[in-house]
């Protein structure tokens, strides 16, 4: 059994708000775990972050050595960069978006040992292609798209 878990995450908007969804894929070892889900209304840039909060939720434990690959420069900048830290520090002035799904990954977070890593979108790495059609799938399933409130409510929806 690997000592470290690996996670690659994708986002996904019909439209820039509209509906999204997002696909993430844990391996640990030789185990594989799928996770995805779609809301109505919502963002891009949400749904890249909400797909490594769905994988962090999923963790039975604390502690783990966890690389994780996403395509989202937004994501990996914001965490690798430094950019979050400033965001909190300043509570998200100057119009910083996404600070409910910022502060709620920083909390999943400090239970971890995250390093993310970005990888080129729809191209030929297979993990992160079956995200996004993990992430797209989702978006596409109106039956089963939930609310997201803290969005809508902001946007006014």
């Amino acid at each position: 059994m690997s000592n470290e878990l690996i996670m690659y995450t994708d986002g996904s908007s019909r439209g820039n708000p509209g509906p999204g969804g997002y696909g993430t894929i844990l391996f640990w070892g030789d185990q594989k775990k799928e996770l995805s889900g779609g809301f109505r209304y919502t963002t891009n840039n949400r749904m890249e972050l909400m797909a490594v909060i769905a994988g962090l939720e999923a963790l039975k434990k604390e502690g783990l050595k966890i690389t994780i690959y996403s395509d989202s420069q937004y994501v990996v900048k914001a965490v690798e960069q430094g950019w979050l830290r400033n965001w909190i520090a300043t509570d998200f002035k100057g119009g910083k978006k996404n600070k409910d799904l910022w502060l709620h990954f920083d909390q999943l977070a400090k239970k971890q040992n995250l390093r993310f890593v970005w990888v080129k979108g729809h191209a030929d790495n297979p993990y992160n292609n079956r995200c996004d059609i993990l992430a797209t799938s989702a978006a596409d399933d109106k039956a089963h798209l939930r609310i997201d409130k803290a969005f809508e409510a902001e946007s006014g929806r």
